[in-house]
C-alpha cells in the first residue's frame, strides 16, 4: 500500500480506488485518505437525524452530519452563499482516472464564483467554482493522529489546487493535539502555493485545515476544509476557525480511542 503522501511526492499506486457516477471506493492508506461507503445512510440529509433536526452551534447556521465519519459540523447560512450538501454525495480529485482524495458530508461556499479550475481532474461536486468546500473523509486504520491529519491537510492541497499536472507547492503548518466539543484528536494546516493560474479567479494561494480523529474500532476519520485565499469574497482565518470550533462528534456515536 502506498504510504507517501501525494502532497510530498506526486505519482505512484492508488490503492486500488475506482470511480462511478461520481462516488469513490477508497484506499485505506492515510497518505491518500479516502471516504468508506459500508452502512451509508446518516438518517437523512443535512442535519436531520431520528426524526429531528440537528441544532447548529451557531444560531442561524445550517448543520450537517456525516455519522459514517462520526462528525457533525456547522456553516452559515444560506444567504451568505453557503449550500449543505446531501451527505452521501461526493467530492473527489482524480490521478489517472482514479480518484486520490474523496470527502463525503460537504458542504460548499460561494459555488460558482470560478469557472476556472486549477485541477480538471475531479468528481463529483468537486470544482464548481467554490471558493471553500468542507466535508469528511478516512475509515483506514494505518498510521496515527498526526499522520493523518497532516496527510489529509497536505493532500487535498496538493489535489485542489493543481495535482501532479501542476504541482502546487505545499507548506505543512501549526500541528497539534486538537480537543475540542467532545474531539480528542490532532489538527494540522496546509498553506497552498498554486502554480496553475488558467485566470485570476484561480487563486495564488489557499489554506487547508483538518481535523483528524480515532474511533474505538482503530479507524481514523477527518474533517477537512479547504479555502481559496486571495480572491474578492474569500473566507478569512477568522471566519474559517469559527466554523472549525462548530466540529463535533456525530450524535448517538462512540467517542474516539
Amino acid at each position: 500500500m502506498r504510504r507517501t503522501p501525494w502532497w510530498a511526492t506526486a505519482g505512484g499506486d492508488d490503492g486500488g480506488k475506482d470511480a462511478a457516477a461520481g462516488k469513490a471506493t477508497p484506499s485505506q492508506a492515510p497518505a491518500k485518505p479516502g471516504d468508506q461507503q459500508d452502512g451509508d445512510k446518516d438518517g437523512g440529509q443535512n442535519g436531520q437525524q431520528n426524526g429531528g433536526k440537528a441544532q447548529p452551534l451557531v444560531p442561524g447556521w445550517q448543520t450537517q452530519t456525516r455519522a459514517e465519519h462520526f462528525f457533525q459540523y456547522d456553516v452559515p447560512a444560506k444567504g451568505e452563499k453557503w449550500k449543505v450538501l446531501p451527505p452521501d454525495t461526493y467530492v473527489a480529485y482524480t490521478e489517472g482516472g482514479k480518484p486520490i482524495v474523496t470527502m463525503s458530508g460537504a458542504a460548499s461556499y460561494h459555488e460558482g464564483g470560478c469557472a476556472s479550475k486549477a485541477n480538471p481532474d475531479l468528481l463529483g461536486e468537486a470544482g464548481q467554482g467554490q471558493l471553500a468546500t468542507v466535508g469528511t473523509t478516512g475509515g483506514g486504520k494505518d498510521g496515527d493522529l498526526k499522520e493523518n491529519a497532516r496527510n489529509w491537510a497536505g493532500n487535498w492541497g496538493f489535489a485542489a489546487y493543481g495535482g501532479t499536472a501542476h504541482k502546487p507547492k505545499i507548506e505543512i503548518t501549526d500541528e497539534k493535539p486538537w480537543k475540542n466539543n467532545g474531539i480528542d484528536g490532532w489538527t494540522a494546516t496546509a498553506k497552498v502555493t498554486v502554480t496553475n493560474r488558467p485566470s485570476e479567479c484561480v487563486p495564488a494561494t489557499a489554506i487547508v485545515k483538518s481535523i483528524a480523529q480515532k474511533m474505538p474500532d482503530g479507524t481514523f476519520h477527518g474533517w477537512v476544509i479547504y479555502a481559496d485565499q486571495g480572491v474578492p469574497d474569500a473566507l478569512s482565518a477568522e471566519q474559517i476557525d469559527k466554523i472549525m470550533n462548530t466540529v463535533r462528534p456525530a450524535p448517538g456515536k462512540p467517542g474516539t480511542a
